[in-house]
């Protein structure tokens, strides 16, 4: 049974009180359902404001959870007043995500600033999780990584990736919040490709996930989880999802 990753990525949403809900909500209907994660790694990415918080909520309940930022400043720790740096994100999450589109598209992330979040995610122990629409992003975000491996990929072109640490979650942009997901075999083709370039890394599929669809991607040979956004705000939901992935 491959191993399965189900990142749910709250975005700009809750509070402490709301996270506390969530997690207590959580625990309370898994406790109801006893039923186990198995091979499955369980992420949530909340707003950095709540990930103190909510790390010691699952701490106290024993939540086999892991934690996320959305985001990692592409600048070490220093005068930059409103980031935060990946040296500082270690403390409180194990994984970052990475070139979302909404940080492309709403915040003019271009591919050099991408890749300064990358190798700094990396350099601090961070497991990335670099976001996609198509394959060129994946050329243009994995060069010139300090202190990894160095492979070659079909275009010819050579880039720097570490596997262990790296997960690609494709997310089409016609699937984002609009409640229309890709197909299951467009989006696994789409895997099988980014596979081919990078070695096998981990491949997530994003856009519109739902208790009723996770089963038709997780089921598909090359995708290895989802990345799930509005669905995950609802625990009760996010708990299906799990369940039927």
């Amino acid at each position: 049974m491959k191993k399965l990753f189900i990142v749910a990525n709250w975005k700009s949403n809750k509070t402490i009180k709301d996270t506390e809900k969530w997690l207590h909500d959580f625990d309370e209907e898994l406790k109801r359902k006893q039923f186990s994660f198995e091979s499955k790694v369980i992420i949530i990415a909340p707003p950095f404001t709540l990930l103190e918080h909510a790390n010691y909520c699952s701490s106290n309940l024993k939540l086999p959870i892991k934690f996320a930022a959305q985001d990692v400043s592409p600048f070490e720790e220093g005068a930059y007043t409103g980031e935060i740096s990946a040296k500082q994100i270690k403390e409180l999450a194990d994984y970052v995500i990475v070139g979302h589109s909404e940080r492309r598209e709403r915040f003019s992330e271009d591919e050099e600033t991408i890749n300064k979040k990358i190798a700094l995610a990396q350099k601090y122990g961070l497991t990335t999780v670099l976001c996609v629409s198509e394959l060129k992003q994946i050329h243009n975000s994995t060069l010139r990584l300090p202190s990894m491996q160095l492979r070659t990929g079909r275009s010819g072109q050579e880039f720097i990736i570490h596997n262990s640490n790296f997960i690609v979650a494709y997310e089409p942009l016609s699937a984002i919040g609009s409640g229309h997901p890709d197909t299951p075999v467009n989006a696994d083709e789409m895997a099988r490709s980014i596979k081919k370039e990078l070695a096998e890394v981990p491949v997530l599929y994003g856009g519109s996930v739902t208790s009723g669809n996770v089963k038709n991607f997780t089921s598909m040979p090359y995708i290895d989880g989802v990345l799930v956004g509005g669905a995950s705000l609802d625990p009760h939901e996010f708990l299906k999802i799990i369940k039927n992935a």
